[in-house]
């Protein structure tokens, strides 16, 4: 497909508004929300969903999300949703797919949202969270193991601040520091010292110094307000960054020593976490490039956290926990850069080629948020 992301970003600029979405990669379940959902018609060119820039222009990357569904949050507060749904993961009462944005009721009052391949979660401006789509395991958190085609309120309380969702589990932070998770713990991936899985929020541990948290595939990261890097559960190709190669970690291990960890992102087997400095750090599973670590290093596994490249300009970077096995990242200027596996044009590049360091996506210095999962990303642009 053409790359018409310049083209259109000229009709966009003269919207009411403050962002426009942009979609490429993989559409097998119309998750890109172009209204078209042809098997094997994927995107390798960033393509807008829609022609409205009234997305949201957070900068903070908990507005859009997309694994088998898709989600996104505008300007207004409204929720917007669309692709895969046999769960009932869109949220819309059904469980059929749809490829183009649809609104989730008509209240305004969503604040972030986090979704995986079966699932989603929201927090809403009220700090109450919700959540839907598959529950064989107890993911949803309302304490059960039905699923659910409607977002439901996972208690009363309305002290959420922080969502994070992965392949069967899911982790939040309140606003009184203190760390919650729930679902499949068959790795230790709940944090709490066993392997019992959980369909309600449990603690993790006593403390109120939980600052960031990122759930991955069987296995969770989380940073304190001390700066310091904590990491949990399945411990295969090395993605607790620990040092252990294949040891799962049943309760949080903390990464090395330093006291500079900010934002922590984790993937199907494979972590990244931005410094305060803005440096950029990578560890786990390298065998389709999505490290970025180079040719030389493509395949390899880390299990501790190493340097990408030099720059001290990262902002924001967007490892989702399905099956991508590329990344993404935001500099400071404004720059969207990916790397990784590129076979269903998952890299926005106008091709499949894959690429093991960064390549930019377009030229434009004007990217708000980005995000991955399932073979295809996401990203908002300010106008």
């Amino acid at each position: 497909m053409p790359n018409i992301l310049p083209m259109m970003m000229a009709a966009a600029g003269a919207s009411s508004g403050t962002a426009t979405l942009w979609s490429w990669g993989n559409n097998d379940q119309g998750q890109l929300g172009l209204g078209v959902w042809v098997e094997g018609e994927n995107y390798s060119s960033p393509q807008q969903v829609g022609s409205l820039a009234d997305w949201s222009s957070s900068t903070d990357g908990t507005k859009i999300c997309v694994g088998g569904p898709a989600g996104s949050i505008k300007e207004d507060g409204s929720l917007w949703t669309w692709g895969n749904n046999y769960t009932g993961q869109i949220g819309n009462g059904a469980t059929a797919a749809t490829s183009s944005p649809a609104q989730i009721g008509s209240l305004t009052d969503w604040g972030t949202i986090r979704c995986d391949n079966n699932n989603m979660g929201s927090i809403k401006t009220d700090g109450t969270l919700w959540m839907w789509g598959r529950n064989g395991d107890g993911q949803l958190g309302d304490g059960t193991t039905t699923n659910r085609s409607s977002p439901v309120q996972i208690g009363s309380l309305t002290t959420w601040t922080k969502l994070s969702i992965g392949a069967a589990s899911s982790c939040a932070i309140k606003t009184d520091g203190t760390l919650w998770a729930w679902g499949q713990n068959t790795h230790g991936g709940l944090g709490n010292g066993n392997t019992t899985t959980e369909s309600s929020p449990i603690q993790i541990g006593g403390l109120t110094t939980w600052a960031e948290v990122a759930n991955g595939s069987y296995f969770s990261l989380a940073v304190k307000t001390d700066g310091t890097l904590w990491a949990w559960g399945e411990g295969a190709n090395g993605k607790l960054g620990d040092g252990g190669y294949t040891t799962s970690q049943c309760s949080p291990v903390q990464v090395g020593s330093l006291t500079d960890w900010s934002k922590p992102a984790s993937g199907a087997g494979y972590s990244s976490c931005i410094k305060t400095d803005g440096t950029f750090w990578v560890w786990g599973n390298g065998e389709s490039g999505q490290l970025g670590l180079g040719s030389g290093t493509k395949g390899a596994v880390n299990d501790s956290p190493i340097q990408l490249g030099s720059l001290t300009n990262w902002r924001t970077s967007c490892i989702e926990s399905s099956s991508t096995n590329a990344s993404a990242a935001i500099k400071t200027d404004g720059t969207l850069w990916a790397w990784g596996s590129n076979n269903l044009g998952t890299l926005g590049q106008g091709n499949t080629t894959a690429n093991s360091s960064p390549v930019q996506v377009g030229s434009l210095t004007t990217w708000l948020e980005a995000t991955s999962g399932n073979r295809a990303m996401f990203g908002t642009i300010s106008v």
